[in-house]
């Protein structure tokens, strides 16, 4: 194979994986928000220390990037500023993607109404000192101590009418929100809290309050209380766990979106129902599904190019063949091959989501979707959220394979290799739980809530020929449509049998789990031959190794449901290694388009 350090890039390529959304100026200030020694840390740094720099880090590129206000309304932009981080530093990713997204998002989203009249100062002091980095943003919303927390939060805020505020309270240490990045005692701190609103005796929905936890010089705000995690090296950030002791907030932390609190104390909210105000809560999760799908994209497209650094040119010791290139042997040349196709891949399902907008994302729209059942996201935007989960996914299988066919220097010497894994798998839980998201899809498939099950039409078309996606949507579509037909028909049959939802449901996960990445997966290769379709040539064969990766990863379906014959996986290894003898001498050339401007 083609050293990475000898290979041009192919322009097409080159231009398909940098897009054509961001202008030059904007890309010259993110590379300069992010720049070449932010990829670095020095050593001998305490966990203290190590966050601290990256917090400084934070504002430097805050100050740097273009203003928060025009990231947030610019997702190709944002995405990119966030990859850049990702690459670079897997923990500043995450700081600042909690502190644009999910810190500044709620309040340029929720508080819009309220930024653009008087009564409410203090909620622009907060606005002000986050997008002047003069405080960081973090998010107080999963509780530890129950499941499925974000569904109804048991942090409590009540209306004071002697004040017009509120008081937000959390009833005990189950209650308290973690993880959360607070933990730092010299880094300013301004939070998302997300409590449910008690009022008039009853519960009304879950809103967001904006909350300064830590004050200029770090201090803790009376009535908070900040719990430090131990220390920990899968995603270096200062995690805590934070309780509110009946914490007095002014009427302006109250991000009400539109709801408001009459003379006569009466509530009046137009999302009208609990469950309505959730989804709309919840409708910050596009900006921040788009940014860990870019994100999950970049860390795949590093992860190949370093497999590939360490591979090409190097000579083995096997007793079959002494002092065989490393890359003849067919499990590295395919691994190795099959990174570089799953940044292509990736790339072209972050550039997929960075321009579609949703009815999620407009600050008056509603966001809508199926009824919630095991967690808000699906009610958000089903395809947004299933794709995040397919990403972080691959991603993480990705990462994972490059680090072990790296070998000792793989785990040992490359230490970002082990940054990549650590956020991979961090965002398999964070921005949505992949399995909540699974699951709540496989319920709005099984009634027909907002969802059509693929017609795959008459086939397989094209004899069968695997390099065809028309081929590859076939095979998808109608293993999806037969498993979403028997989850119906078993949840069905269950509860015509007297069964309650629960049982109905428990004694199907499994399927519905599988249903529901069966459609994520479905959605992918739609994006990737569309890609494949519209990109340059060049991308074809490597998308369609991606595609076939994927089918043998989805082949116990395929199979189990009748859609693929005895025999189909031969067929797969056959293809791949056609396309493998053929994207090989062009190794290098691939993975040059993935460096980073």
């Amino acid at each position: 194979m083609e050293p990475l350090t000898a290979a041009v890039p192919d322009e097409g390529l080159l231009g398909f994986v940098r897009g054509t959304s961001l202008d030059p100026k904007t890309r010259t200030r993110i590379a300069e928000a992010v720049p070449d020694e932010f990829f670095t840390y020095p050593g001998g740094l305490t966990a203290r220390d190590h966050q601290a720099l990256t917090y400084r880090r934070l504002r430097r590129a805050g100050l740097s990037a273009p203003p928060a206000a025009e990231l947030l309304d610019d997702p190709p932009a944002l995405c990119a500023l966030l990859e850049r981080a990702a690459i670079a530093d897997p923990a500043l990713f995450h700081v600042m993607l909690l502190h644009y997204t999910l810190a500044l998002g709620p309040i340029l989203r929720f508080g819009a109404g309220q930024l653009s009249g008087e009564a409410d100062p203090g909620l622009r002091e907060a606005r002000d000192a986050l997008a002047s980095m003069d405080s960081f943003g973090t998010l107080l919303m999963t509780e530890v101590g129950r499941s499925n927390s974000h569904l109804s939060p048991r942090t409590i805020a009540r209306h004071d009418p002697a004040t017009g505020g509120f008081v937000l309270s959390t009833p005990d240490v189950q209650a308290a929100k973690f993880p959360t990045s607070t933990a730092h005692p010299h880094v300013p701190k301004t939070a998302a809290v997300y409590a449910t609103l008690v009022h008039g005796g009853a519960e009304r929905g879950v809103f967001v309050f904006v909350v300064p936890l830590r004050g200029p010089d770090g201090a803790v705000a009376p009535g908070v209380r900040v719990v430090d995690a131990p220390e920990t090296t899968g995603l270096q950030v200062d995690y805590a766990a934070v309780l509110l002791d009946d914490l007095p907030v002014p009427h302006g932390a109250w991000l009400r979106d539109g709801a408001s609190i009459g003379a006569d104390g009466s509530l009046h909210d137009p999302a009208g129902t609990p469950a309505a105000r959730l989804t709309r809560s919840m409708g910050i999760a596009p900006a921040v599904w788009r940014a860990v799908i870019s994100a999950s994209a970049a860390i795949t497209r590093a992860s190949a190019g370093t497999l590939l650094a360490h591979s090409a040119g190097r000579a083995t010791l096997g007793r079959l063949a002494p002092r065989r290139p490393l890359t003849d042997y067919r499990n590295q040349q395919e691994a190795v091959l099959g990174a570089l196709a799953a940044g292509y891949a990736l790339t072209a399902v972050a550039e997929h989501v960075k321009t579609a907008r949703t009815a999620a994302d407009a600050p008056g729209g509603t966001a809508g979707g199926p009824e919630t059942a095991w967690a808000p996201w699906s009610a958000v935007d089903r395809d947004l959220a299933l794709l995040k989960a397919a990403a972080t996914v691959q991603a993480q299988e990705t990462v994972s394979a490059c680090r072990v066919h790296s070998g000792a220097p793989g785990f040992a010497a490359v230490e970002r290799l082990n940054a990549y894994r650590g956020l991979a798998h961090a965002y398999m839980n964070a921005g949505g739980d992949n399995e909540l998201i699974l699951y709540d899809t496989a319920r709005a498939m099984a009634d027909l809530d907002r969802y059509t099950p693929p017609d795959p039409g008459a086939g397989p078309p094209d004899g069968g020929d695997l390099r065809s996606p028309r081929v590859w949507l076939f095979l998808a579509r109608d293993t999806e449509r037969r498993m979403r037909d028997r989850l119906a028909a078993r949840v069905t049959a269950a509860r015509d049998g007297g069964a309650d939802p629960f049982a109905a449901w428990n004694a199907n996960l499994t399927l519905a789990a599988r249903t529901a990445a069966g459609c994520a997966d479905r959605i992918v290769l739609e994006i990737v031959a569309a890609a494949a379709e519209s990109g340059p040539g060049e991308l074809r064969p490597v998308l369609g190794l991606h595609a076939l990766n994927l089918l043998e990863r989805r082949a116990a379906d395929l199979l189990n449901e009748g859609a693929a014959p005895p025999g189909f996986l031969d067929e797969v290894w056959a293809a791949r290694r056609r396309d493998c003898d053929e994207l090989a001498p062009r190794a290098g050339a691939l993975a040059a388009a993935f460096e980073p401007v």
